[in-house]
């Protein structure tokens, strides 16, 4: 179960980290929103105001922590309510559904890690 716990940790925080460092240090264009849509004005809303910048920044530091076990469940702290808010942008905002290979992959190796730490987390919430 470690090893499988050591993967799913590195892909989780692979993707993050990969997410978090294209958009923070602008190694690839940003994709062209089409105009008068929700997503697009979400993104006029909070695009200026800082806010995908913090998202980001959390985004980079629960990849790094999710890649190490001490500092797993920490990253998951992290991750947790970006993991949220995607799911809900997609569900609410850009309305194309919850079932999309990425966003599956996202919440099963999250739900893994959770599963396999689920000793640790219960001294939180008992």
């Amino acid at each position: 179960m470690k090893i499988a716990a050591a993967i799913a940790g590195i892909l989780l925080g692979g993707l993050f980290i990969m997410s978090a460092s294209m958009v923070l240090f602008k190694l690839a264009p940003m994709p062209e929103i089409p105009k008068d849509t929700p997503p697009y004005h979400f993104m006029t809303a909070v695009g200026p105001t800082g806010y995908m910048t913090m998202v980001k920044i959390v985004e980079l530091l629960g990849g790094l922590m999710v890649l190490v076990p001490k500092t797993r469940n920490i990253g998951l702290l992290f991750l947790g309510p970006v993991i949220v808010n995607i799911v809900a942008f997609h569900q609410f905002v850009a309305k194309d559904g919850i079932f999309q290979p990425m966003l599956l992959g996202i919440a099963a190796l999250s739900l893994f890690l959770l599963w396999v730490e689920r000793a640790r987390w219960k001294a939180l919430v008992a």
